[in-house]
């Protein structure tokens, strides 16, 4: 089997009962007996157990072979040999303590940031599978939503409409009283002779106001032809009787 389709079916089954901190390093260059080491993390004996197990069943049917899975009978430091690669399963008070990354971690294999072909493939298709999920919750959300609303308006009061106080306030006002003039004497006068004017069939024509001379008045003394007939007119008047006392 290849080493990059076991790296892979290995961490895919340790991905699938929950194991922390995996860690897969390149050991080519340190020994001859294996070209790979995975380290990971189990909480409990009963999890490291069930790591391991799900690494040999996968290895198995993804046509690999398993050499041996030895500490299943404690389950704190499960290893699983694979032949070109070997698996340690430990508790996180075991791994802290022996520091397996001390002395086989010196190349680090990146896994493509956990984007593998199986892994993604997975991924795909549970997303599939949650599409029609998703619709069916979001639209059971919105019936019960217009559900709660129209039970909700049922069960308010309406308020009664107000009616319009304009038309009140118009009937209730009182028109203010029109206050009326005195006719004038002089349009008075002209509307009668107006009138009469119309029975008699003439018209009657307004006067218009005489004009008043602009300037200065200059006297002219009388002729004196003038001043001697006022004096002998004087001169023939009888004299006034005196009156006794």
């Amino acid at each position: 089997m290849d080493i990059k389709k076991l790296q892979t079916a290995v961490v895919d089954a340790l991905e699938d009962v929950k194991a922390q901190d995996i860690k897969i390093y390149d050991t080519t260059h340190l020994t001859s007996l294996f070209d790979r080491v995975a380290i990971a993390s189990g909480t409990s004996n009963r999890q490291t157990k069930a790591l391991a197990a799900s690494v040999r069943d996968k290895v198995k049917a993804k046509g690999g072979n398993v050499v041996s899975v030895e500490g299943e009978d404690t389950g704190e430091w499960v290893l699983v040999d694979l032949g070109d690669m070997i698996v340690h399963i430990m508790q996180p008070a075991i791994r802290a303590y022996y520091r397996l990354e001390e002395i086989w971690g010196d190349k680090e294999v990146k896994m493509g940031a956990a984007k593998r072909v199986a892994s993604s493939a997975a991924a795909k298709k549970a997303a599939e599978d949650e599409k029609p999920a998703k619709i069916r919750r979001t639209r059971e959300q919105a019936v019960a939503v217009e559900a709660s609303q129209a039970l909700d308006d049922d069960e308010t009061p309406k308020k009664p409409a107000r009616k319009p106080r304009t038309a009140s306030v118009a009937s209730d006002a009182k028109p203010a009283p029109k206050t009326t003039r005195a006719p004038r004497a002089s349009t008075t006068l002209s509307a009668s002779k107006n009138k009469a004017a119309a029975g008699t069939g003439t018209a009657v024509k307004r006067k218009a106001p005489a004009k008043k001379a602009v300037g200065t008045t200059v006297k002219v003394a009388m002729p004196k032809s003038a001043v001697a007939s006022k004096k002998a007119a004087a001169a023939k008047r009888p004299a006034r009787p005196k009156a006794k006392a």
